[in-house]
């Protein structure tokens, strides 16, 4: 059994779009999708957030490296991060909306507690 979930999608792909919903996660601190990407998701952005919570150069360029927008890396260090140095983990909440309308998938929103 692997690790991780693997979406459908070959490796690059995978990827790519997690890094995207990590990045837009970030931005915006909630977002809408399925259940499955949603816990994907929720496992990379935790990783995030604790690495900033370190708040070191080496966190900073491996935080950097993965999320794609250098004004979500500032945030995520400048805002987010010092809301949560009390707590460990569980930075985040899955809410489920409900069945999509075409394919039936669960979808759910994934948002900061």
């Amino acid at each position: 059994m692997a690790g991780y979930r693997k979406l459908g999608r070959p490796t690059d792909h995978r990827r790519a779009m997690l890094r995207n919903l990590v990045t837009s996660f970030l931005k915006n601190e909630k977002i809408e999708t399925t259940e499955t990407r949603a816990k994907e998701t929720k496992k990379l952005a935790e990783k995030m957030i604790t690495l900033a919570k370190r708040g070191d150069l080496h966190a900073r360029r491996q935080v950097a490296a993965f999320v794609q927008e250098k004004e979500v890396v500032e945030k995520l260090f400048s805002d987010i991060a010092p809301k949560y140095a009390e707590r460990n983990g569980g930075y985040t909440r899955i809410y489920k909306v409900g069945p999509r309308r075409g394919d039936a998938a669960e979808v759910v929103i994934l948002e900061l507690v």
